[in-house]
């Protein structure tokens, strides 16, 4: 069972569940392998979609760098 704490009171309550003995932490620190962003994002939007957020984004950076 993998749990991800995103409260530290929660990871609080996991410890004193484990000092009364009703769970037991096989792993500490477990870090998951992440996978690439290309990966995790690929196929999400069309290569025409891509091309114009691409276009979108170079407008913006000009824009900033005039000023």
């Amino acid at each position: 069972m993998l749990i991800q704490v995103t409260n530290q009171k929660a990871l609080g309550l996991l410890h004193e569940l484990q000092e009364l003995h009703l769970i037991k932490v096989l792993k500490e620190n477990y870090t998951p392998v992440k996978p690439k962003l290309s990966d995790k994002y690929k196929g999400i939007i069309t290569k025409e979609q891509g091309d114009d957020l691409k276009e979108h984004i170079n407008q913006m950076r000009s824009e900033w760098n005039s000023i």
